[in-house]
């Protein structure tokens, strides 16, 4: 199974009187989703089953890739590394699953994933970490794919 990790790009800091969920993408921040989806595009499966936390900079992030995708609110900000796996379903889902969230929920994912910790690993604003499930002699195992910064684009 493929599992995909992107960090929403670049936000407005949250204003006085402003829900968290409400912050949108800066001008910075929509150019890094757009590059990044265009990276993500040219190599995610047609399957790819895409969940995108309910924040509006998520979204904002998510629809630069001009795909479907489902709001998932298990995966708002200050979600746990658990729920999202769950929406996932790691490591059983029979398609790619693209992830679409937020800090630290994503980098403990990671952390817990590859290290098997309980850390909180940074990933960069509008960054993907692509990991992928896989089964050797009867041992679970995850490789990294790749990581990517929309700044390396």
């Amino acid at each position: 199974m493929d599992l995909i990790l992107w960090r929403h790009a670049e936000a407005h800091v949250i204003k006085e009187g402003q829900s968290d969920l409400d912050r949108s993408l800066t001008t910075k921040g929509e150019r890094q989703a757009q590059r990044m989806a265009e990276w993500l595009n040219q190599r995610l499966a047609h399957s790819t089953r895409i969940l995108v936390s309910p924040a509006v900079r998520t979204q904002q992030t998510a629809k630069a890739l001009d795909r479907n995708f489902k709001t998932v609110p298990a995966i708002a900000p200050e979600a746990s590394p658990v729920a999202l796996l769950s929406a996932a379903r790691w490591p059983d889902a029979s398609e790619p699953v693209l992830i679409v969230g937020h800090q630290p929920t994503l980098g403990q994912v990671a952390a817990l994933l590859l290290g098997e910790v309980h850390q909180t690993w940074v990933l960069k604003k509008g960054a993907v970490w692509w990991l992928r499930q896989r089964e050797r002699e009867g041992v679970s195992q995850v490789l990294v794919q790749a990581v990517m910064s929309p700044d390396h684009l």
